[in-house]
């Protein structure tokens, strides 16, 4: 069951989008591996606790979760099967019999009531169509006074990889940067919206946590390239070949300035965003 306002999405990350991140589901592990600890820390995930994960993607919050509960139960859903085909195999790998995952629409999926201690999701909910809808039926799977932990990512003047790559990419082209509002990688990155957002979908203790460290796109700047290339592949889709080899030399040439013995890395900053189910 999906939202129709969410068939774009559904199509997307059952499509090539899905696909893509499934193909490179260890490499985004690896470029938010400073952001996941804190993130975990702030969820606080004890024994026997029931965790729902939203966008759970290829599973690693899931699996993290799933040891942090144990013997209690974590739920993963994702509009993505390749995804979710991906983070059944490493709880296999991992013999962790104690998460489970479904293919969903966590805006509409009918989710036990109730059920449900701790809700997270690590840059898996700025999608929503409908946020207040989506976060309302997430408040009606947690118990009363249970908690919600958010990673999502501050604004774009803090991501120094988006305006990179997008202003490269773009070839001299008006760039596109995300919105603010609507279905974006940007959609949770206005403190007072967020806010407004879960107070109307039925949550209180709003707050949020400031977190900077770098994102790693690669060992080096060829490593990187393709993925980067790759991953805005919608942008370099449309250039002519002498305009698009130019703006892969552009990107590579920025990939070089941003290596370090740490890898490819470029700023960026997420909120760790915690609330209550009233």
């Amino acid at each position: 069951m999906t939202d129709p306002g969410n068939a774009a999405q559904a199509e997307a990350w059952d499509g090539g989008t899905g696909a893509f991140w499934a193909e490179h589901a260890d490499r985004f592990d690896a470029a938010v591996a400073a952001h996941h600890p804190p993130f975990l820390g702030a969820a606080a995930i004890t024994t026997g606790e029931t965790v729902l994960d939203v966008g759970c993607g290829a599973g690693r919050t899931s699996l993290d979760a799933a040891r942090a509960a144990a013997p209690g139960h974590v739920t993963g859903v994702d509009l993505s099967t390749r995804l979710l085909a991906i983070a059944r195999q490493r709880a296999a790998d991992a013999g962790l019999d104690t998460v489970t995952f479904e293919h969903a629409d966590a805006q509409v999926h009918p989710f036990p009531a109730g059920g449900t201690d701790v809700v997270v999701s690590r840059h898996g909910a700025m999608f929503f169509a409908d946020p207040v809808a989506a976060f309302a039926n997430l408040a009606r799977a947690l118990r009363p006074g249970g908690r919600m932990v958010l990673l999502t990512w501050q604004g774009l003047e803090h991501q120094e990889w988006l305006r990179s790559f997008l202003t490269i990419l773009a070839a001299g082209r008006a760039v596109a940067f995300p919105p603010a509002q609507g279905p974006s990688p940007l959609s949770l990155s206005v403190p007072a919206r967020v806010d407004a957002v879960l107070r109307d979908a039925g949550f209180t203790d709003v707050e949020f946590m400031a977190r900077r460290a770098p994102m790693v796109f690669g060992a080096d700047p060829d490593d990187a390239l393709g993925y980067v290339a790759g991953q805005q592949a919608g942008l370099l889709a449309d250039l002519d070949p002498a305009t698009r080899d130019d703006a892969l030399a552009a990107l590579r040439a920025d990939l070089v300035a941003h290596h370090d013995p740490g890898g490819v890395r470029y700023d960026a900053a997420t909120w760790i965003v915690r609330a209550r189910r009233t």
